[in-house]
């Protein structure tokens, strides 16, 4: 169901060195720029984007948003250090095993340089 995702940024240059080192720790690739300027990220159907909101106001991180990513623990590790290296800013507990009754989650959480928060998610 999952098609896209995208996020606002004041600083695309700042982006890219922080989303690249993020999809990097995990196996992806380096992002890329269409011809508007926007970040691509692509892997297994899904597209994340980074742009400049075309309203020509700031980028605001959405309030009460996450956006989730699917891997290993051993990928979330790798993407949670590589984030916090990058910019990022490490948010809630730190990464690790949350027992939530009937599911056991391994999550990790970073807020990127424009304050979008962002979740590293297995499924045990």
């Amino acid at each position: 169901m999952y098609s896209h995702m995208m996020v606002g940024s004041n600083d695309l240059k700042r982006s890219k060195k922080f989303y690249d080192a993020l999809f990097v720790a995990i196996g992806g690739r380096e992002g890329s720029a269409d011809p508007k300027g926007r970040l691509l990220y692509m892997h297994d159907g899904g597209l994340f984007m980074v742009t400049t909101p075309i309203d020509g106001e700031p980028a605001t991180a959405g309030n009460g948003s996450t956006i989730g990513f699917a891997m290993t623990p051993e990928q979330a590790d790798a993407w949670h250090a590589a984030g916090v290296a990058n910019g990022g800013t490490a948010i809630e507990d730190p990464p690790g095993v949350r027992d939530g009754g009937q599911i056991k989650l391994y999550l990790a959480y970073l807020r990127d340089p424009d304050g979008n928060k962002l979740c590293a998610l297995h499924r045990m």
